[in-house]
């Protein structure tokens, strides 16, 4: 194990920490109260704040950093190179590539795709990453797509399925094939509430 655990923290078997991927790496970094479940692994270069959860069988990359109050749900892929902010939730399945900014109470549903390449033939040439943005307080919900490089502004709900290929301005609802700006009802305008997700 190539970590430093805060107090309190329960990790389960066959839980991986630090993963060494190139010479010279940091310890990863876990704060207090954790829950770390079984066959999770954890790459060196990341940081996680107080009281985080994961599911099983949870993969995140190098240079990642999350928030306080943090629950990744089982299956989910973090492929490195994302930030996460406090008190979010990411449900089974969620795939987040590399180079994806995450805001705090974001709720993300179980099996949302996140992408960061736009044209996927140039992982034959050099290209430039570019992941979604996820503002503070987003709902996203399961089975939708956020491509490369949108933002979806803050307090914005994206329906279930919908694919998103453009931005959505703040409190704004978009839902679709591809995701059409609706008004978001005025009983959801506010931002979600900070919680512990439990």
């Amino acid at each position: 194990m190539f970590a430093e655990l805060g107090k309190n923290c329960c990790v389960m078997g066959n839980v991986i920490l630090g993963l060494k991927y190139k010479e010279g790496c940091e310890k990863v970094i876990v704060g207090d109260n954790a829950t770390i479940r079984s066959n999770t692994i954890i790459y060196a270069d990341v940081t996680i704040g107080d009281y985080f959860i994961s599911g099983h069988t949870v993969m995140i990359r190098e240079n990642t950093s999350i928030g306080n109050r943090v629950i990744v749900g089982t299956n989910t892929v973090i492929d490195g190179h994302v930030t996460i902010g406090n008190f979010v939730k990411i449900e089974t399945n969620v795939y987040i590539p590399t180079h994806v900014t995450i805001g705090d109470n974001v709720f993300i549903g179980p099996a949302v795709v996140m992408t960061n390449d736009k044209y996927p033939q140039k992982m034959r040439d050099k290209y430039t990453p570019i992941g979604p943005t996820i503002k503070d307080g987003v709902s996203i919900g399961a089975n939708a797509t956020i491509l490369p490089g949108v933002i979806i502004g803050k307090g914005s709900f994206i329906a279930a399925g919908s694919i998103v290929t453009k931005d959505v301005p703040e409190y704004s609802l978009a839902v679709g094939v591809p995701a059409k700006i609706k008004d978001l009802p005025k009983n959801l305008k506010e931002l979600n509430r900070a919680k512990s997700w439990s």
